[in-house]
């Protein structure tokens, strides 16, 4: 299959959640292909310790903005932000977000909250704020910019034990979907990266603590997006893994409550 490599090289690409796991992970990858970064999320020290780590491995000049997304004013503030820096992004990925565990009725309300206005809000939001520029970019400079949204194999189906997090993961996928159609004259790198289990802080901070022989790597996940990246025609959705990619697809294709069965197994 033909492939164009996706080269930022001279742009500047905006992560979030960049303070850990898949975050981090992209972080490197971009700033290795030549990207300047801006690096998003709550850890300041994190932020700092990898900014400093991206310039000495590439040569990468990053911008540091602690910000706590959930914050109702956060993605407005991070644009006035970037306007007052003079930053032009080319490639924007939306890694941060978390999922809890647990039933529904019994969930914190607040902690609810939180999940739906990081994990849908606020990525589209400033995937609303950023699109424009993404575009412009990709039109002056082919194969320079890219939207990336993380979502999830949780996305194939309801799960029950973890609904609201695989809803809103439903919703990434669908909505990173629309607009990869959306924007497909514009030559605009759009993709959903749905991986599984991933050795990453989010099982902890979930409460989910799956064997470790089901968890994929950072890299793997990294290895995946950059293929998909690189083709001529970006696929609207990546799903990481074989086994992954089987039962995603059987999750389509069968029955709703057979699926539901399946995906509330005690885990």
């Amino acid at each position: 299959m033909a492939r164009a490599l996706y080269n930022p090289m001279g742009t500047t690409a905006l992560v979030t959640g960049a303070s850990s796991g898949l975050g981090v992970g992209y972080a490197h990858e971009l700033a290795q292909r030549g990207a300047d970064l801006v690096l998003v999320a709550r850890r300041q020290d994190r932020l700092e310790a990898l900014a400093v780590d991206l310039a000495e491995k590439y040569g990468t000049v990053s911008t540091v903005i602690p910000l706590d997304l959930t914050a109702p004013e956060a993605v407005p503030e991070l644009m006035a932000d970037l306007t007052s820096r003079d930053v032009n992004v080319g490639t924007l990925v939306n890694s941060a977000g978390f999922g809890t565990l647990g039933s529904f009725v019994d969930a914190d309300a607040d902690r609810q909250a939180e999940q739906i206005t990081l994990n849908v809000l606020a990525l589209t939001q400033l995937t609303h704020a950023l699109l424009p520029d993404l575009i412009s970019a990709a039109t002056l400079r082919p194969n320079t910019a890219a939207l990336v949204n993380l979502a999830s194999t949780a996305a194939f189906q309801p799960v029950p034990q973890m609904s609201v997090y695989a809803a809103s993961k439903a919703y990434v996928l669908s909505f990173t979907e629309a607009l990869w159609y959306e924007t497909r004259a514009s030559g605009l790198k759009v993709t959903a990266v749905c991986p599984g289990y991933v050795d990453t802080e989010f099982s902890a901070v979930a409460g989910n603590h799956q064997p470790t022989d089901r968890h994929l790597t950072v890299e793997r996940v990294m290895r995946s997006t950059c293929a998909a990246l690189d083709r001529t025609s970006t696929p609207p959705q990546v799903i990481v893994g074989k086994r992954n990619a089987v039962l995603a697809r059987a999750a389509i294709l069968s029955p709703r409550r057979a699926v539901l069965k399946v995906a509330g197994r005690p885990r």
